[in-house]
């Protein structure tokens, strides 16, 4: 078994690939198209809290939070992920804090969450659910890009308001 790379070896390499500037041209388009989505989101949910803020992560996720009031309501959110090393968007529905995700958590998890993941524990989790939205995104159309974002989005966030109307 090979031993990890020291954190100097890693730094190199990092040094060595910042210099070919690739990195720093795709790091840059990524963020502006998630900027650009976020947007997209704004106008055509009105009705949705989409705060201005854009995680952009240590490299591993960047996303935005999409808050109906039906979450709000309930200290959650849903939120549009990318996450880099796996290189796809996903949907996330997501507490507040770790306490109100912990109780969704367990009434999602004894009522079965249909087609959506559901994490193994919510205290070591970003999220309570997730559902991939585009698995092997196309940067080189991003109108269809978005469109499969926010569709996949629009209809995993009323799976969930459905959810929760059924639990009334």
């Amino acid at each position: 078994m090979k031993d990890k790379p020291s954190l100097q070896d890693c730094l190199q390499e990092y040094k060595t690939q910042l210099e070919q500037g690739i990195i720093q041209q795709a790091y840059r388009g990524l963020m502006q198209y998630m900027l650009e989505l976020r947007t997209q989101f704004q106008k055509t949910f009105p009705d949705y809290e989409v705060p201005g803020n854009l995680y952009f992560g240590y490299m591993d996720m960047t996303y935005f939070a999409v808050i109906p009031d039906f979450l709000k309501q309930r200290k959650l959110k849903t939120a549009v992920v990318f996450l880099h090393e796996a290189f796809r968007f996903e949907a996330w529905l997501s507490g507040y804090n770790r306490q109100a995700q912990a109780a969704y958590w367990e009434l999602i998890r004894t009522s079965r969450p249909g087609s959506y993941r559901l994490v193994p524990d919510p205290l070591k989790a970003d999220a309570i659910l997730e559902h991939v939205l585009v698995e092997e995104p196309d940067f080189n159309d991003p109108e269809l890009l978005t469109d499969l974002i926010v569709k996949g989005t629009e209809a995993f966030i009323l799976y969930i308001e459905q959810f929760f109307q059924a639990q009334e």
